[in-house]
């Protein structure tokens, strides 16, 4: 939902300037990026159908699931503060379901309690803050405040706020679920070769002609790519980095990832890329690894069930497991690697 300044992942065509003609594509400008639809071996009528149901569905769920703007995620958030019971809207709480298990298996640092802090620094606007950062004594006091989703109760279709600093944003996971039900959405319509790319994160099917599809890992500092990867039927891959979303103050820069344990954006990390099969695990996962950081990261990774990673630190080294390890092409010398199992709880 973050408004991207830049593209953490790219997709890389290998054909010449013109399309195959079994390639057919839509964009439209969603959940703060443009959101991009390939579809490989279908006929126009299929992809215009398919490309008009895409449009539908991702601007109903911009709409349902905005931080900020008008809407029911909004309404849900005005309920939640006054700490009595109502009835929960039937386009929010699938997202708090699906978030809960996935914020408890990070050790909350994917949170999507912490839209207050979020705005605090500004960060609940369509352009990014300018400075200075917000007072910390008031940081301080969200922080202590210690939102979480538990701090939700629900039981059936009721729901009720017991924490008056909850405020809601799940903008490091609907992405991820929009694009899962994207593709589902597709399968359905019998599209068997498709990739839905939201400003760079992407969930594939099937494959890309005779090759499989093929994306780029942006490289954190100055343009380019710095590894490819090859992905195969049903995987997603998501980026989280600082340089999406950010501004600099006295020199100093900071971004929109803020580490719910401190109230300030998340130190140590450059970028995160993760591929899994839940596109929505892969967005909120993105998120948790950045937050954890170099030394942190593989006990979360090992606790949501991500075993292909791929970290930047703010060194510029490389931390990653062997499953990415097998996979990833690096455009030129990587530098210093760290290798990684985060099945192996001993090992760093």
């Amino acid at each position: 939902m973050n408004v991207r300044l830049a593209l953490p992942l790219l997709v890389l065509l290998l054909a010449a300037c013109s399309r195959p003609p079994a390639e057919r594509h839509d964009s439209q400008l969603v959940f703060g990026t443009l959101v991009d639809v390939t579809l490989y071996g279908v006929d126009d009528a299929t992809a215009q159908q398919a490309f008009r149901q895409l449009r539908e569905d991702f601007k109903l769920m911009h709409f349902m699931w905005h931080p900020w703007k008008p809407g029911p995620l909004g309404r849900t958030n005005e309920l939640l503060a006054l700490q009595a019971p109502f009835s929960a809207n039937p386009s929010i709480l699938p997202l708090i379901e699906k978030s809960l298990p996935l914020t408890q298996a990070s050790d909350h640092l994917y949170n999507p309690a912490i839209g207050k802090l979020l705005d605090l620094w500004g960060f609940h606007s369509d352009e990014p803050p300018k400075g200075p950062p917000p007072d910390p004594q008031a940081i301080a006091a969200l922080v202590a405040a210690n939102p979480r989703l538990e701090d939700i109760e629900i039981k059936g279709v009721v729901m009720r706020g017991t924490n008056p600093a909850v405020k809601l944003d799940f903008g490091a996971m609907a992405k991820g679920l929009a694009i899962d039900r994207g593709i589902e959405a597709l399968k359905a319509l019998g599209v068997r070769h498709a990739v839905i790319n939201a400003g760079g994160d992407l969930k594939v099917i099937g494959r890309h002609g005779e090759r499989p599809w093929r994306v780029g890992i942006r490289h954190p500092r100055g343009e380019g790519v710095l590894a490819v990867l090859d992905v195969n039927d049903g995987e997603a891959v998501f980026t989280s980095g600082d340089y999406e979303r950010y501004y600099v103050w006295e020199g100093k820069r900071y971004h929109h990832i803020l580490d719910p344990r401190t109230g300030y954006p998340a130190e140590g990390t450059r970028s995160v890329t993760v591929i899994h099969p839940d596109a929505a695990t892969a967005d909120a996962a993105a998120t948790a690894l950045f937050v954890a950081g170099p030394k942190l990261w593989p006990k979360i990774a090992r606790q949501m069930g991500i075993a292909e990673v791929l970290l930047v630190d703010a060194r510029g080294e490389i931390h990653m497991t062997p499953a990415m390890q097998a996979r990833a092409r690096f455009a030129r010398e990587p530098g210093t690697v760290h290798l990684v199992d985060p099945a192996q709880k001993s090992q760093r």
